[in-house]
C-alpha cells in the first residue's frame, strides 16, 4: 500500500494573478505569496486481486475500464502515470475536500500523482507533480483556474511564487522560527459554513472587465508587499494589508461575495481583527483573520458551524508515509 500526504495552502496575496491569461500578458506576470497548511489529504493506492478498479472518495465507484470514472481527477492521474487497473485508490481529507478556498481540489490532484507514481515504482519531484496537476486541471480538464495550488501542494512551506510566459518559478520565504510560531497565534482560519467551487465563481463574467484588470495588477504588487513583512515579521502589517487584498478582490466579481458573507467579514472586524479575507476564488470557504491576544477566543463565539484553524505551517509538502 502507498500513501501520499498533501497539504492544502493558504494565499495570503496574489490570487487570481496566477491565471494564464494574465500571468502571459502582464511585464512582471503574476505572483502570489502563499502557506502550505499543516492540514492534509491523504492518498491511498493498493493492488486489487483482480484487475477492476475501486475508488472511494465522498462516494464509492467500482469500474472494470477506469475510462468510466466519474471522478475525473482520478480518471486523468491513473491515464498520466500510467497506473490503469487492479488497484484500489482512496481519499480521505483533514477538511472538505471541495469549495473551501484552500486549493483542496488541486492538493487531491497532486497527491493522487505522488501515489500513482510511487505505485508504479518512479519518484516524482515537486516540480513534475505541480506541473502534472496543472496539465490535468486546466489544459486536459479545461478547469479555469491558476496555478498556484499545484505548486504549494507540491512544494511546501511559504513561497512566493511567480507565473510567467517562461513558466512559474517557486522562492522560497526565509522567516524565522519566531514568526512561524507567531503566525499560528495571530492568524485564523475560519470557517463560513458555507463551500462553492471555484470554477464556478472564476467563470463569472466581470461586471467591468478594465476594473477587474486594475484590481488585479493591485493585488499582484501586494504579493511583493507580503514578503517583506514575513521576513521582518510585520505580522500587523501583513493583517491590514489583507483586509486590502479582500476590498481590491471583492470587487472584481459579484460572485466572490454576498450579504452573508459580507455581514460575517463585518461582524469579525467588529471584534477586534485588524484584517480579514476569504481565501481561494470565493462565495464561501474559510476567512483568513488576523489579531491580537483574545480575538480566537472571540471567534469561538461565533458557533460551532464556525470551526477554527490557527495557521500552522506544512514544510514537506507532498510526500510519501507509507510504502509496503
Amino acid at each position: 500500500m502507498i500513501i501520499s500526504r498533501t497539504p492544502v495552502r493558504v494565499s495570503f496575496c496574489g490570487g487570481g494573478t496566477d491565471v494564464d491569461w494574465f500571468a502571459s500578458s502582464e511585464p512582471n506576470g503574476g505572483m502570489v505569496t502563499s502557506l502550505a497548511l499543516d492540514r492534509h489529504i491523504h492518498v491511498t493506492v493498493n493492488r486489487r486481486f483482480d484487475d477492476s478498479v475501486r475508488v472511494s472518495y465522498s462516494s464509492m465507484e467500482m469500474v472494470d475500464d477506469f475510462e468510466n470514472l466519474e471522478h475525473e481527477l482520478v480518471r486523468e492521474a491513473m491515464r498520466m502515470t500510467g497506473v490503469t487497473s487492479g488497484v484500489e485508490i482512496t481519499t480521505i481529507a483533514d477538511i472538505p475536500s471541495r469549495g473551501t478556498g484552500l486549493g483542496s481540489s488541486s492538493a487531491v490532484t497532486v497527491g493522487l500523482l505522488n501515489a500513482l507514481h510511487r505505485f508504479a515504482g518512479h519518484d516524482a519531484s515537486p516540480e513534475q507533480l505541480a506541473d502534472e496537476a496543472c496539465r490535468i486541471e486546466i489544459d486536459i480538464l479545461g478547469q479555469p483556474i491558476g496555478r498556484q495550488d499545484q505548486y504549494a501542494a507540491a512544494f511546501g512551506g511559504v513561497n512566493s511564487i511567480s507565473f510567467g510566459p517562461d513558466g512559474v518559478e517557486v522562492n522560497p520565504v526565509k522567516i524565522s522560527p519566531n514568526v512561524v510560531e507567531r503566525l499560528s497565534e495571530e492568524f485564523t482560519l475560519v470557517f463560513t459554513g458555507t463551500s462553492r467551487s471555484a470554477s464556478e465563481v472564476l467563470s463569472e463574467t466581470p461586471e467591468d472587465p478594465a476594473d477587474k484588470l486594475t484590481r488585479l495588477r493591485i493585488i499582484r504588487g501586494q504579493a511583493d508587499a507580503v514578503r517583506g513583512m514575513l521576513e521582518s515579521g510585520d505580522l500587523a502589517g501583513l493583517g491590514s494589508l489583507i483586509g486590502e487584498a479582500w476590498d481590491s478582490k471583492r470587487g472584481i466579481s459579484s460572485g466572490i461575495s454576498n450579504d452573508e458573507l459580507d455581514a460575517m467579514h463585518n461582524h469579525i472586524m467588529a471584534m477586534g481583527a485588524s484584517g480579514a479575507k476569504l481565501l481561494g476564488a470565493g462565495g464561501g470557504g474559510f476567512f483568513l483573520v488576523h489579531g491580537g491576544e483574545g480575538l480566537r477566543e472571540k471567534l469561538s463565539e461565533l458557533g460551532p458551524e464556525h470551526r477554527l484553524i490557527p495557521l500552522g505551517v506544512d514544510r514537506e509538502g507532498s510526500v510519501i508515509i507509507n510504502e509496503r
